[in-house]
């Protein structure tokens, strides 16, 4: 799902704005207002708005203070929330087949960042184990691959 895509779907329940953001916050979340920084690449501004998003849909409450145990629990909510919206398992097959092999074509070809295919292959391994079988194709995600069943 591209950056355009994620704020045509949610213009009619947040409002979306960009700006420059100081203290090293790429996103904020606050009573169905998202401010993401506009000096981010277009990547990682979707990987930032789907997680802010995730906040608005999943979250309670100012919970910047990670010290919380709740706090970081509702930003786990947040983060899946976001993998769930932007990546399936299903699409790194799709990669495969086009001939993707490693993480940084993997992030270009879902155009999100390195780090959030990190996030979502930890998702994924959290929901079904070290793979996963989809038709004639195991997905493994530790290390990373893709293979197809004869």
């Amino acid at each position: 799902m591209t950056y355009e895509r994620l704020m045509i779907e949610s213009e009619y329940e947040v409002k979306i704005k960009e700006k420059s953001l100081e203290y090293g916050f790429k996103g904020l979340y606050k009573n169905g207002k998202v401010i993401i920084d506009r000096n981010l690449k277009v990547a990682e501004k979707t990987c930032i708005l789907a997680e802010e998003l995730g906040h608005h849909y999943t979250t309670i409450g100012n919970i910047i203070d990670q010290t919380k145990i709740e706090n970081r629990k509702q930003e786990l909510k947040a983060r899946r929330w976001a993998v769930d919206k932007l990546i399936r398992v299903e699409q790194f097959i799709d990669a495969f087949k086009a001939g993707v092999r490693n993480r940084h074509e993997l992030a270009e070809f879902l155009e999100v960042t390195e780090e959030f295919i990190d996030m979502a292959i930890d998702h994924f391994k959290g929901i079904y184990g070290l793979c996963h079988t989809i038709d004639n194709y195991i997905v493994y995600f530790e290390p990373l691959i893709v293979l197809e069943k004869f």
